[in-house]
C-alpha cells in the first residue's frame, strides 16, 4: 500500500461486505480527523472497515467501529484502535445524511479508506439494507455474468 503518488489515490481499505449487505444509494467523500500514529498505521496499509458505521451526533458526523491497529513503533502516544473519529463534511451534506439515515432501513457505512494528495479520506455511502433474497439474487447475477464471460472467451478461442 505505502505512500500515495503525488495527487494520486492510494487505497488503504475497502469494505466489500457493505456492497453485499446493502444497496448503496449515494456516496460522499469525507476527510478524517486523525492522530499521528493513526496516519502512520494507515500508511503501512493497515485498517478494517467491516464493522464500521457513521453516526450524526449534535450536527457532527462520526466514524464509529473502524479498526485502525496501533502503530507498531508507537509509544505511550499510541491511539485506541476502535475510537470514534470525526468526519469532515459540509453542513449541507451532514443535514442530508442525517435526514436520510433517520428513515426506516437506511444507514451510513464506510466504503473505502484512502489517501488523496497525502490526506486521509473516507468514502461513505448512504445505504439501504438488503433482504436475504436480494443477496441471493445478486450472487446469482454475478455467477451468471461469470459463466457468460467464460462461454464467450471459450468461443473466441475456437
Amino acid at each position: 500500500m505505502g505512500t500515495s503518488p503525488p495527487g494520486g489515490r492510494s487505497v488503504v481499505a475497502r469494505n466489500r461486505k457493505a456492497y453485499h449487505d446493502y444497496f448503496i444509494d449515494d456516496t460522499f467523500e469525507a476527510g478524517l480527523v486523525l492522530t499521528g500514529t493513526e496516519v502512520k498505521s494507515l500508511r503501512a496499509g493497515r485498517a478494517s472497515l467491516v464493522d464500521g458505521w457513521v453516526e450524526i451526533i449534535n450536527g457532527e458526523a462520526w466514524l464509529m467501529g473502524v479498526h485502525i491497529p496501533e502503530y507498531a513503533e508507537g509509544t505511550w502516544t499510541n491511539h485506541a484502535p476502535r475510537r470514534k473519529r470525526k468526519l469532515l463534511l459540509h453542513l449541507e451534506q451532514i443535514r442530508r445524511l442525517d435526514a436520510k439515515s433517520g428513515e426506516k432501513g437506511h444507514t451510513i457505512v464506510p466504503l473505502e479508506l484512502y489517501f488523496l494528495g497525502g490526506r486521509a479520506k473516507v468514502e461513505i455511502g448512504l445505504a439501504r439494507g438488503k433482504k436475504e433474497y436480494d443477496k441471493r439474487h445478486t450472487l446469482r447475477e454475478q455467477q451468471d455474468a461469470r459463466e457468460a464471460e467464460r462461454a464467450m472467451a471459450a468461443r473466441r478461442r475456437r
